[in-house]
């Protein structure tokens, strides 16, 4: 007769295997026990809320949709960091080593030529976009 252990009785062993089965299976959630559950607010009680406050914070600052946001985030996909600082050819040139599409290479085209970009935020700017008006 094999068992799995010989420190332990085969009752014991059962047990410790039911303890590790969803670990071992993989199971998700099988650490979690029923009563680390969150209980639901009480009829003279707030609802639970995962934001302190009420305020949930997204990602996008202030004076920008996200869209704009997301735009933005695109257009300097494609533009390499060693392109900046730089005017709209070595931006353009950038973005098309980068396989930017058509309309990235439009936009970029619009730019004035007698002109040096910083950052993608000044190219954005240059563009006639608005960036965020405060910073975090």
């Amino acid at each position: 007769m094999e068992r799995g252990n010989s420190k332990h009785g085969p009752r014991l062993d059962d047990q410790m295997n039911r303890e590790v089965a969803g670990t071992v299976a993989g199971k998700a959630g099988a650490r979690a026990e029923p009563w680390r559950e969150a209980e639901p607010s009480g009829e003279d009680q707030p609802e639970v809320s995962r934001v302190p406050g009420g305020e949930n914070q997204t990602g996008v600052p202030q004076g920008m949709t996200p869209a704009e946001v997301e735009q933005r985030s695109r257009l300097g996909r494609y533009i390499s960091l060693s392109a900046l600082p730089g005017d709209r050819e070595t931006l353009r040139h950038s973005a098309r080593d980068n396989e930017a599409p058509d309309d990235v290479l439009a936009e970029l085209d619009r730019l004035p030529s007698d002109t040096e970009f910083r950052t993608v935020s000044e190219v954005w700017a240059a563009l006639g976009h608005a960036n965020e008006s405060t910073r975090w």
